[in-house]
């Protein structure tokens, strides 16, 4: 794989020069004040992203998977019920780790393509007059199938049934890079990791608590011990981690903070949202759609594209990787071989954007589908011709 094309997966996403650099530092004494001075500006920076005045911010050297353990094992007790609708793979994997570590998941089977059904929620929750749920898990953006929920419509769904749920948000392919809303939609646990919309290599966990979700830990049963936010609050009180921290990425993470806050976090939103635009635009004159049913759930940050009945989707991503040294995403799950997905988040630009589009065609051309040369590519173009942010 050619190291000077970018790549066009969900992620890891494209690093910009200067964050991997800061990634790249000298060894310096983690125990000492000069680890504090970057440890603080990343829990605020973090804050800021996730638009919260309040949230408890904990960073642990691990994946957004780890995230997912933090926020279970840090709030609930064994045989606890959680609500969760498995609508892809990543939601499917967050129920899965509930049910390893003994919690009573009901789970609202939702085909895959299409948001998370807040109705049905609703109807679960005032159904629970003990109010047994203890947390109610949402996928904000489900990145098998290019899915955006409605995390907002989740929050007035527990508030509709006066339900005391706490609501957990796996945002590890939206944050940074989609409006993410902590405060204002209520949510109690925020999920997400370093190697998406923070353009940062795989090897953070970044969660978000809220005070209530803090207050649970206090009587939180399931066993942790490297995920222990009491303990990572007392090594961060003393301007360390309670063991080694990933010096070298927590000192990239505070550059991309500073990048995403300086460029501004509703120009980044925007920048995103008219990337894949001009995407959406291709896959339509190729005469392809999205896995998502609908523009309502249209992923800001990576598309599912669906190919013809009877093609392997999965030669698309192969065949650009021999042939023309790009990465694109396969299918997961039960959209493997009928779909090929297309990251477009992180350190990403329109022009950028072209030439993964103009290589998707090519192959696409080169395995026999019904596609012209430079259809998709000429949409793309106008949309971003006519859209364009002088400078962006």
């Amino acid at each position: 794989m050619s190291f000077q094309n970018p790549v066009f997966i969900p992620g890891p996403t494209n690093m910009p020069e200067a964050v991997r650099q800061a990634c790249y530092m000298p060894t310096i004494d983690h125990r000492s004040p000069t680890f504090g001075k970057i440890l603080h500006p990343c829990l605020d920076g973090v804050r800021k992203v996730l638009k919260s005045d309040s949230a408890k911010i904990f960073i642990f050297p691990s994946t957004g998977t780890g995230g997912w353990e933090t926020a279970l094992t840090n709030t609930l007790n064994s045989g606890d019920k959680v609500l969760a609708a498995r609508n892809g793979m990543f939601s499917h994997r967050w129920i899965d780790m509930c049910q390893r570590h003994g919690l009573d998941v009901q789970v609202v089977e939702t085909p895959w393509g299409e948001g998370l059904p807040a109705d049905k929620y609703e109807e679960i929750l005032k159904a629970d007059k003990n109010h047994e749920i203890k947390v109610v898990l949402a996928t904000h953006n489900e990145t098998a199938t290019g899915v955006k929920s409605d995390i907002s419509a989740v929050r007035k769904a527990l508030d509709a049934a006066g339900h005391p749920a706490m609501l957990f948000v796996d945002g590890v392919s939206s944050i940074a890079s989609m409006d993410f809303r902590f405060d204002e939609w209520g949510v109690d646990v925020a999920v997400t990791g370093s190697q998406k919309g923070f353009m940062l290599p795989a090897g953070l966990a970044i969660v978000g608590f809220s005070e209530k979700a803090v207050a649970a830990s206090q009587n939180a049963g399931l066993p942790r011990t490297f995920f222990d936010i009491k303990d990572m609050q007392k090594g961060y009180d003393a301007n360390a981690f309670p063991y080694t921290p990933p010096v070298g990425l927590m000192n990239g993470l505070k550059l991309s903070l500073d990048m995403l806050l300086d460029e501004g976090l509703e120009t980044v939103f925007a920048r995103h949202h008219r990337i894949a635009e001009g995407v959406r635009k291709a896959v339509s004159a190729w005469g392809l759609e999205l896995c998502a049913v609908s523009p309502e759930v249209y992923s800001d940050t990576v598309s599912a594209i669906r190919t013809p009945e009877g093609f392997n989707a999965t030669e698309i991503v192969t065949h650009a990787a021999n042939k023309y040294d790009v990465a694109f995403g396969v299918g997961l799950g039960e959209v493997a071989g009928k779909v090929f997905r297309i990251g477009h988040l992180g350190s990403l630009t329109d022009v950028m954007m072209l030439s993964g589009l103009a290589t998707a065609e090519m192959c696409m051309v080169d395995l026999g589908l019904d596609v012209k040369l430079g259809s998709g590519v000429a949409a793309a173009q106008e949309y971003y011709s006519n859209n364009a942010v002088d400078g962006k």
